[in-house]
C-alpha cells in the first residue's frame, strides 16, 4: 500500500525531485511518493479522547531513505527502528520510506518531502520524527525547522535506550561518554550567544558595538563537556582494571573463555541461562543486556569454561557506543572462542550475521575461533533453519527456551575450545589432595580411581602442572 503526496497543486511534467538528479534505476513513481510501511502503527484502536490523545508525549512517526537493496530490506530496517522506538517507550504512529540515490545532504529527505512529513506529522499529532539513518548537524536543524517538532536520529534513539537500559557505575559511564560524544558537534546557541567577540584591541578594530561578552554560552557548554569526557574516560579505564586483574587470574588457572556475542535479542541471555543456570535478566527486549555477566560452566567431560554474556549488535551501530564500551567488549576480543548466536526467527538472519561479524571486525575479534549458534528453532521456519544451515555449515540449531539441542552444543563448545598441552597418569598421594583439585579446575579428568595409596588420575592438563604431577607419574599402576 502507498500513499502518493503532491508537492503542489499545478500539474507538472516529471523532473528531479530536491536537486537530486534522476537516475534510470530509480522508478519514477517510487521516486515521487512517499512509501507508507504497513503494520507499524502501535496506537491503540480504542483510544477516541481527543484531550487523552493530546496529552500522550514520543508519538512519533518513523522516516527512512531507501538507497539500495530490496524494497522489502528497505522495510525491515525500518520495522527494526520501530522495535528500538517502542523499547525506548514511544508509540509508533506511521513509518514512510523515500526511495533516493542517496540522502539529500541538506535535509536527508529534501525539501518537498521534508513539507510532506510536516503534513503526515500535523495530521497524526506526533511530537517527533525519528530517521533511519544518522544526520549531520545541519541535516538535524533544517529537517527539525520544516516538520516543526522535535527530530532525532537512529544513533540518538539507540543511545536513548542504552541510557535507559545502563544498571552498573561503569555501563551508565560508558553510555553517558558516548552520548556526549554524539553531542559535542550538535550543540546550538542563537543570536548573540554566539557571538566570539571580545572588548578593546581584540574586537579587531571594530569599535563601538564590535565589542561582544567574551566566552559565550555554547562555548561553555563545549568546554565542560570536554571536561567531563575526559574524566568519564579516566573513570571507565580505572573501572577496567578490575576485569583485567580477572581475566589475568583466568589465564595463569589456564581457564579458557567463551564469549557469548550477537545480535541483540538474539536469545543470549538465554542461552547463558540454559548453558549455567546463572538466572541473568531475559527480556523480549532490545539492549536488554549492557553489562558484560561471566559465569562458570563445564563440558560434558568434566572440563571447566567461563561463559561471558555480552552487550548486544545491531545494524549501523553507533561508532561512539563501539567506542565507549570498548572496555567491555574486551570480553569478546579476549575470548578463546565467540557463540555467534543468531535468531533463526529473524526476517533477515543473513543480515544480522553480517552486522554482527562487522562489529567483531571492529573491535580485532575477527580472528578468534567462532561457533554459530542459531537461535529459537521452536519459532523459526524450517526453510529459514536450512539455508542457515547451508550458509554455516559447521553451526549448531537449538532453542534455548526449550532446550532443544544444548547437548550438541556442550558438545561442539567442548571440540572447539583449546586442547590442553600433557596427557599422563598419575598416583597421587591423599596428602596431596590440593593437587587433586588442580586437576579437576584446570585439566580434563578423563578418569579417576581411589586405590589404598592414593588417588589415580588419568587427565589431560596444562604444561606447568604436569610438570608438578610428574614425580607421581611413575607411581600409578599400569593400565
Amino acid at each position: 500500500m502507498t500513499h502518493s503526496f503532491s508537492e503542489d497543486h499545478q500539474p507538472r511534467t516529471p523532473a528531479p525531485f530536491d536537486d537530486e538528479p534522476m537516475t534510470g534505476d530509480l522508478d519514477l513513481e517510487d521516486r515521487r511518493a512517499l512509501r507508507r510501511v504497513a503494520g507499524l502503527s502501535t496506537e491503540l484502536t480504542d483510544v477516541t479522547e481527543v484531550e487523552y490523545r493530546a496529552l500522550r508525549l514520543e508519538r512519533v512517526v518513523l522516516i527512512g531513505v531507501w538507497t539500495d537493496g530490496t524494497a522489502e530490506a528497505a522495510e525491515n530496517s525500518l520495522r527494526e527502528l520501530a522495535l528500538l522506538a517502542e523499547t525506548a517507550g514511544s508509540q509508533v504512529l506511521e513509518g514512510m520510506i523515500q526511495r533516493r540515490s542517496r540522502p539529500d545532504p541538506a535535509s536527508f529527505i529534501g525539501a518537498g518531502k521534508a513539507a510532506e512529513l510536516r503534513d503526515v506529522v500535523i495530521a497524526t499529532g506526533a511530537d517527533t520524527v525519528i530517521c533511519d539513518g544518522e544526520l549531520s548537524p545541519s541535516q538535524l536543524r533544517h529537517l527539525e525547522e520544516t516538520v516543526g517538532v522535535k527530530v532525532i536520529d537512529r544513533t540518538a534513539l539507540i543511545l536513548d535506550i542504552f541510557a535507559q537500559h545502563a544498571k552498573s557505575r561503569e555501563g551508565k559511564a560508558q553510555v553517558e561518554l558516548a552520548q556526549l560524544e554524539y553531542l559535542l558537534p550538535r550543540l546550538r546557541g542563537w543570536g548573540g550567544n554566539l557571538s566570539r567577540q571580545v572588548g578593546g584591541r581584540a574586537a579587531g578594530g571594530v569599535g563601538i558595538g564590535g565589542r561582544g561578552p567574551g566566552e559565550t554560552k555554547i562555548e561553555l557548554d563545549r568546554r565542560r563537556i570536554r571536561a567531563r569526557m575526559a574524566k568519564l574516560r579516566r573513570q571507565i579505564a580505572e573501572m577496567a582494571k578490575s576485569r583485567d586483574t580477572k581475566r589475568g587470574e583466568r589465564r595463569r588457572n589456564e581457564v579458557p573463555a567463551v564469549a557469548i556475542a550477537g545480535y541483540t535479542n538474539a536469545g543470549k541471555s538465554s542461552l547463558l541461562n540454559r548453558l549455567t543456570g546463572a538466572g541473568v535478566l531475559v527480556e523480549d527486549a532490545l539492549f536488554a543486556t549492557l553489562d558484560p555477566t561471566v559465569r562458570r560452566a563445564r563440558t560434558p567431560g568434566g572440563r571447566t569454561y567461563t561463559l561471558a554474556d555480552t552487550v548486544g549488535f545491531v545494524r549501523h551501530l553507533p561508532h561512539q557506543l563501539v567506542e565507549a564500551f570498548r572496555s567491555t567488549l574486551e570480553e569478546v576480543a579476549d575470548a578463546d572462542l565467540i557463540l555467534h548466536v543468531v535468531d533463526g526467527s529473524d526476517a533477515e538472519p543473513e543480515a544480522q550475521i553480517d552486522a554482527v561479524r562487522e562489529v567483531l571486525r571492529e573491535i580485532g575479534a575477527d580472528r578468534i575461533p567462532e561457533l554459530v549458534v542459531i537461535n529459537k528453532a521452536d519459532a523459526a521456519d524450517d526453510l529459514t533453519l536450512a539455508r542457515l544451515r547451508r550458509r554455516e555449515p559447521h553451526s549448531v540449531v537449538v532453542s534455548a527456551r526449550t532446550g532443544a539441542g544444548i547437548d550438541e552444543l556442550r558438545a561442539a563448545i567442548e571440540v572447539r575450545l583449546p586442547k590442553l598441552d600433557r596427557e599422563l597418569r598419575v598416583l597421587v598421594p591423599y596428602d596431596r589432595g590440593d593437587l587433586v583439585a588442580q586437576v579437576h579446575r584446570r585439566g580434563e579428568v578423563l578418569k579417576q580411581e581411589h586405590t589404598a595409596e592414593g588417588t589415580v588420575l588419568h587427565a589431560r592438563v596444562p604444561v606447568d602442572l604436569a610438570a608438578e604431577l610428574a614425580r607421581f607419574e611413575e607411581l600409578a599402576p599400569t593400565p
